[in-house]
Parts: structure tokens; C-alpha cells; sequence
């Protein structure tokens, strides 16, 4: 399983509001509903948001085993 945990708490730690992270980073409101649920996402989506928070993979989306 998939969880964007990471993610979370990056912004979090930026004091980015999921609003504000959802605007700069133009992904649509289904998107982040997806995320907030878990869900899978594109990787052309996930690479847009490392590329803007100017991050690695590993610090928007964890595995687990499941």
C-alpha cells in the first residue's frame, strides 16, 4: 500500500496548507481527494510535486507492506 504520509508532514513542516499545496502544485481537487484517501496517482503527478517542493520521492509517498 501506498500512503502519502511523508507528504503530509513535509508540508507540514514548510507550514503549507493543502489548499495552498494543491494550487502551486495545480493538481485537481480529485486529485488530492485521492491522496487524502490513499489512492494511487501518476507518477507524471508525483515527479510535478518533487520537482515544485524541490524534494525526493521518498518524502511524498511511503510503502507498506500489506
Amino acid at each position: 500500500m501506498i500512503n502519502y504520509n511523508p507528504l503530509w508532514k513535509l508540508l507540514i513542516d514548510k507550514g503549507i496548507s493543502k489548499s495552498e499545496f494543491r494550487n502551486l502544485c495545480k493538481i485537481s481537487k480529485q486529485t488530492l481527494t485521492e491522496m487524502n484517501k490513499n489512492n494511487n496517482i501518476s507518477l507524471n503527478t508525483i515527479d510535478r510535486i518533487c520537482n515544485i517542493l524541490d524534494c525526493n520521492i521518498a518524502d511524498v509517498i511511503e510503502h507498506i507492506k500489506g
